[in-house]
C-alpha cells in the first residue's frame, strides 16, 4: 500500500490516504510518485495537491499527519512545534526539547515553565 497526503495551500497536511501499490505503477511496473500523485487528482480532484509519505521514514523524514506541514526545502514533513523552547533538529526534522529526555525508565512530562522533564 502506498500512503499519499493532501496538502492545503500552505503545504498543511490536511488529509492521508492510502492507494493500492498497483495505482502507482508506471509503464515499467515501477513504483512511481507521479503515478500515485495522477491516480489521487483522479479521485479527489485535479486541483488538489499531493505528496506521497512512509510509515517507515523512507521519503520526508517523518509519515505524516493531518496539522504536520510538508517543507519543501527539507524535503520532510514536520509536525506542529510542541513547546516554544524545542527547536528542529536539521536532520530528523523533529522537534527536541533543550534537555535530554531522561534515560532512568521512569515516565516524564515536559514542563514549559521551566523547560524541564517533571517525573509523571
Amino acid at each position: 500500500m502506498a500512503h499519499f497526503a493532501q496538502l492545503d495551500e500552505n503545504n498543511a497536511v490536511i488529509a492521508v490516504n492510502v492507494i493500492a501499490d498497483a495505482d502507482c505503477l508506471d509503464s515499467d511496473n515501477n513504483e512511481s510518485e507521479t503515478v500515485g500523485i495522477a491516480f489521487c487528482k483522479s479521485l479527489w480532484g485535479s486541483d488538489t495537491i499531493w505528496k506521497q509519505t512512509s510509515y517507515n521514514g523512507n521519503i520526508r523524514k517523518n509519515y505524516a499527519g493531518i496539522g504536520y506541514t510538508y517543507d519543501s526545502t527539507r524535503d520532510a514533513y514536520i509536525s506542529p512545534k510542541p513547546y516554544n523552547s524545542w527547536t528542529l533538529n536539521e536532520t530528523t526534522c523533529d522537534w527536541e526539547a533543550p534537555t535530554a529526555y531522561p534515560d532512568d525508565g521512569n515516565y516524564y512530562v515536559w514542563n514549559e515553565d521551566t523547560t524541564s522533564w517533571d517525573a509523571d
